[in-house]
């Protein structure tokens, strides 16, 4: 862990979830196949279309829409929609297919089992700080298992634009009474997560992956989230 800023007192704890508290990468994986296996079963014709094709869909509806990329759950359901309709089904069909291949896909991505030492940390700071999660995906800390830890989860789209705008750290200031400078926020986000919070007032700590060279510091850099450790109760 190296500290770059002196740290002002902290109260609260915030969470990115994807990739700061478990490896992603598989979920998604997983989630991707549950949408085309859900897309394969309710339209045949979809058979042989992959996920860079559904991209592709996102992408063209987002140049029209590009407020849309701040809720990356609707995003993906109106690609989807908007896929379907592309390959000849009609609008009320194709919307109906969209919210099965998407729920395939929301019960996958949201199957997450979290290591019983991140658990354990989490357990120890909730003993100091009020934790919350601030995150730009859709991933549910209480199908986690980790809801009686958390005060609440602030999700980009229902709850404001993705980090790094200011709107999650800024509700989540306000929703607790506290000053954004008493919130020390962690992920692996360095765009997301430390500009976000830094621009937000709130005290960043990177859990830099892949040590990346960067103009903008934050207040702590940790190589792996255990290091938290250094802020649990003794």
């Amino acid at each position: 862990m190296h500290i770059y800023k002196a740290l002002n007192p902290i109260s609260v704890l915030s969470f990115d979830l994807d990739d700061t508290l478990y490896d992603n990468k598989p979920v998604i994986a997983a989630a991707e196949a549950a949408m085309l296996d859900s897309l394969t079963q309710h339209a045949p014709i979809t058979k042989g279309y992959g996920s860079d094709f559904w991209w592709q869909q996102r992408r063209l509806l987002a140049k029209t829409q590009p407020e849309i990329r701040h809720d990356i759950g609707r995003w993906r359901l109106l690609g989807i929609e908007a896929g379907l309709i592309e390959l000849g089904l009609i609008s009320c069909e194709a919307g109906e297919i969209a919210e099965l291949a998407y729920d395939a896909f929301w019960q996958a991505r949201t199957t997450i089992s979290i290591a019983p030492d991140v658990t354990q940390l989490l357990t120890e700071l909730a003993k100091q700080y009020q934790l919350i999660a601030i995150t730009n995906g859709n991933a549910c800390i209480k199908k986690m298992g980790l809801g009686d830890l958390f005060a609440f989860s602030l999700q980009a789209g229902p709850d404001g634009r993705m980090k790094p705008y200011p709107d999650l750290f800024l509700t989540a200031a306000a929703r607790l009474n506290v000053k954004p400078e008493a919130i020390l926020h962690i992920g692996d986000s360095h765009r997301a997560d430390v500009l976000g919070a830094l621009k937000a007032g709130c005290q960043a700590a990177w859990l830099d992956h892949y040590q990346q060279p960067v103009a903008v510091l934050p207040h702590i850099r940790l190589s792996h989230l255990q290091q938290l450790q250094h802020f649990a109760v003794s």
